[in-house]
């Protein structure tokens, strides 16, 4: 049985609660169990230097953990500086929503995409994606009269989850006190047609097999 009850192959209760802003388009408060994150997507009215005259939009995306999301307190980023964690998981969630979005119907327009962790219990980045592709949904469909209903830009869904092996049992959606003594921990992107957008997969101490 697992600390908090759930099943191996059962998820955190995940929660989305939207409109959590009022100034960036899309803004979404996601709960995975007690991880919390707040994801945000603006729409801004430019494009990187390598896009000028071409027609073409752009998706970044940024990720923090505050510093009281984690105990002990996790220093702020300074100077421009950041971990290279966060840089590793931002450019995940980049490219997962890259991976659903048609960049050509955005004309010359960046969507930003901002995730900052207000609480870490492990699946932070999971969490971050799946935030992400609601705030970035609605706020396409607050952009609708310039781009269209969303749908006309996204062009399927887009989810995240962990999983991980850990004294021999495979879990889904680890939470920290499991993900810290995994022997194998797992992130799994895909979209809703069931295609493979991402899979980060990496052992400590230890080796698993293919099956």
């Amino acid at each position: 049985m697992r600390t908090d009850g759930r099943q191996p192959d059962q998820l955190r209760p995940l929660t989305f609660r939207r409109k959590y802003t009022r100034q960036a388009a899309g803004s979404v408060l996601v709960h995975m169990g007690r991880t919390t994150v707040l994801c945000t997507c603006s729409v801004e009215r430019t494009v990187p230097a390598f896009l000028l005259g071409t027609g073409k939009g752009w998706l970044t995306a940024e990720y923090s953990m505050l510093p009281g999301s984690t105990s002990p307190r996790k220093p702020r980023d300074k100077g421009g500086k950041i971990d290279g964690r966060s840089v590793e998981i931002q450019r995940l969630i980049g490219r997962s929503l890259r991976a659903v979005v048609d960049l050509g119907k955005l004309g010359e327009r960046t969507l930003c995409i901002d995730c900052d962790v207000l609480e870490a219990d492990g699946g932070t980045r999971t969490a971050s994606i799946n935030g992400a592709y609601v705030a970035l949904v609605d706020a396409l469909h607050a952009h609708k009269k310039d781009l269209g209903p969303p749908s006309a830009v996204v062009r399927g869904s887009v989810a995240a989850v962990s999983v991980g092996l850990l004294d021999h049992a495979t879990l889904l959606d680890l939470d920290y006190s499991e993900d810290k003594d995994a022997d194998v921990d797992l992130n799994l992107v895909m979209t809703g047609a069931g295609e493979f957008i991402e899979v980060q997969g990496s052992c400590e101490e230890a080796t698993f097999s293919r099956a």
